[in-house]
């Protein structure tokens, strides 16, 4: 991790044409603004974190149904004229 010291005005440009500029520095923290090439996408770090975190719970969620689901009776349904039968899960 490089760790910079910038004020307020100064920038930090990194490869792909992206520049970061302090806009301000107070107690509450810092501002900064991204100028980016509009192909790049830009996300908070917290937002990135959170859909990771959705994303292994959902995985997670339908390994379970997927396994939950093979307890089911399945009921064999006649055929559509000159169909095979189809197996439908039980109501």
């Amino acid at each position: 991790m490089l760790i910079l010291a910038r004020k307020p005005g100064e920038s930090i440009v990194l490869d792909g044409g992206i520049r970061v500029v302090v806009l301000e520095c107070d107690r509450r923290g810092v501002r900064i603004g991204i100028e980016a090439p509009a192909e790049v996408g830009i996300v908070r770090g917290e937002i990135v974190d959170a859909v990771a975190t959705e994303n292994r719970r959902a995985t997670a969620s339908a390994a379970a149904a997927q396994e939950w689901a093979g307890f089911l009776p399945v009921l064999t349904v006649a055929a559509p004229a000159g169909g095979a039968p189809v197996e439908e899960p039980v109501p």
